[in-house]
């Protein structure tokens, strides 16, 4: 038996939701894969863009999450885009729920990551930006590499 491996290896991340959304809160969730998903993973052909998730009959899914077909899977391929089932307790499941549907927030999946060999997935509970508040941080974002680069030229 091979030794596992351990430490974190980021797979993907969701760049635009940091672009769309304030995230105000992050939660781990375990994403319920099939084997040749999983080798796809490994192989970096994930696209988080324009994902989300939602809550239905008490589970936590994920939708329009792209895992493109791993190559030598034949048969065992799945729909790239088939919803898939997040692993968290029910409890906070139930309060993620209660959230969304209050105060009109999102669940934006930010990561998928390899733990211990395991697959997981970094959820955000998300606000929506305004045009403005884009701006703003992409204004602010532009200001602090414009003195990074003056801090770099002056040594």
């Amino acid at each position: 038996m091979s030794p596992k491996a351990t430490g974190v290896k980021v797979a993907a991340q969701n760049r635009k939701a940091f672009h769309d959304y304030y995230v105000l809160e992050r939660f781990e969730a375990g994403i319920e894969l099939c084997g040749t998903e999983v080798k796809s993973i490994r192989a970096g052909t994930l696209n988080l863009k324009d994902s989300y998730c939602t809550v239905k009959d008490g589970e936590l899914f994920v939708r329009s999450m792209h895992i493109s077909p791993y190559e030598k899977g034949n048969i065992f391929n799945r729909d790239p885009l088939r919803p898939r089932r997040l692993l968290m307790h029910r409890r906070e499941i139930m309060k993620l729920a209660a959230k969304v549907a209050q105060d009109g927030l999102a669940l934006v999946p930010l990561s998928v990551y390899f733990k211990d060999s395991r697959v997981k997935v970094e959820v955000g509970l998300c606000q929506g930006k305004k045009l403005h508040d884009k701006r703003e941080s992409e204004a602010a974002r532009g200001a602090a590499r414009e003195m990074e680069r003056a801090m770099k030229e002056r040594k």
